[in-house]
């Protein structure tokens, strides 16, 4: 049977290529893949640094840390979140001894609701805020606005968008290279700021709380500042380097990045084309998107999704977060819109590797529901 799948990942030559420079050099560790996929990055999203992690969540985890320490949060602060988002960002929330303030979404968007958000500072202590942006759109830039009118910093989960205009902003953003993200290192992710205060504290936190002037074996041999921080710790750090290996896959990946946001573009234009006249909800984009995936809703959304996957074509639940068992504090009904997406929502693969047959595939099973 065909099998339409929401990702999918393909090593290419040049990823290969790579990969056995690093091997022939015995190089694994932080080296000069790594600074170049750091820096890379960095430029294409106009921020002055990032730092190569082993997870989007792992970023997320070390930006919000890093922010704690330099404006002196204390546990308990709130941190607004969507209520419908992937649960690393709540998660890294709740890590950081911080508070989840959830915040119903926009219903034709499903980004976290601007009035909402204003409410929620009202009634809580907040400090800061994560906008997620979903599916390879970007949040509402409002969010940003009313953060500075109201003194918050701003961690910007961007694990599903990349190289769109406004993804990475806030004083951190993150972002995940996890394999069939919109590119790939198998595990990783990045943390991008402007702050070299920042920068420095999530590099010091990747790296088991060292100072953050030690960057690895290629630092220079009898420099007396940098043999003093090699085992020099400054704070409670954790272990979340990427290897060598993962980001020189990353090099290779940043050569095609292009190409592949154009494709996923135009696969989501031929599926909103073919499923426009369809009684499904398709969530609207505010800008351009990098098409992280195909999101739909629909009232009957579990016979849908079962009929789809009798047919080959893989669907995954829209992002739900205010239902799910770990978080049973959290009262879905002060979150209708949310609660819609619960029920209704699901996914399916818009990616770069499928063909316009295989975008119509899809579409064909859609329809084939309803005719029925």
């Amino acid at each position: 049977m065909r099998r339409i799948g929401v990702g999918e990942v393909r090593i290419g030559a040049k990823a290969k290529a790579n990969v056995l420079t690093a091997l022939d050099a015995d190089r694994l560790s932080y080296g000069p893949f790594s600074r170049e996929f750091e820096r890379r990055f960095a430029g294409l999203h106009s921020r002055r640094f990032a730092a190569f992690v082993n997870s989007g969540t792992s970023a997320l985890q070390i930006a919000l840390a890093a922010l704690k320490e330099k404006h002196g949060w204390r546990d308990g602060d709130g941190i607004l979140v969507p209520a419908v988002t992937f649960v690393a960002s709540i998660n890294t929330i709740t890590q950081n001894g911080l508070k989840p303030v959830v915040v119903d979404v926009d219903p034709e968007y499903l980004d976290m609701s601007v009035y909402k958000a204003g409410e929620a500072v009202r009634r809580s202590k907040v400090v800061g805020m994560m906008p997620v942006n979903l599916f390879g759109g970007v949040a509402d830039t409002c969010l940003l606005r009313l953060a500075e009118v109201l003194h918050l910093r701003t961690v910007v989960d961007s694990c599903e968008a990349m190289f769109v205009p406004g993804c990475a902003e806030g004083d951190v953003s993150c972002f995940s290279t996890y394999a069939c993200h919109l590119i790939n290192t198998g595990v990783g992710g990045l943390a991008t700021t402007n702050d070299p205060d920042l920068a420095y504290l999530i590099r010091s936190l990747a790296n088991h709380g060292r100072d953050g002037i030690y960057r690895g074996i290629d630092d220079e041999l009898g420099d007396a500042e940098t043999m003093a921080a090699r085992f020099r710790f400054e704070r409670v750090g954790y272990s979340y380097r990427a290897t060598e290996l993962e980001a020189a896959i990353g090099c290779a990946e940043l050569d095609g990045w292009q190409d592949n946001i154009a494709r996923r573009q135009h696969n989501a234009d031929r599926l909103l084309a073919r499923l426009a006249d369809l009684p499904v909800t398709l969530p609207k984009v505010r800008t351009t998107s990098s098409r992280m995936m195909f999101p739909i809703l629909y009232k009957e959304r579990d016979l849908l999704t079962q009929h789809l996957e009798s047919l080959g074509v893989e669907t995954r639940p829209l992002l739900p977060i205010t239902n799910q068992p770990v978080y049973q504090w959290i009262d879905e009904d002060k979150y209708p819109v949310a609660r819609r997406v619960n029920e209704q929502g699901f996914y399916v693969g818009c990616h770069q590797y499928m063909a316009d047959d295989d975008v119509d595939y899809v579409a064909d099973a859609v329809k084939s529901f309803f005719e029925r």
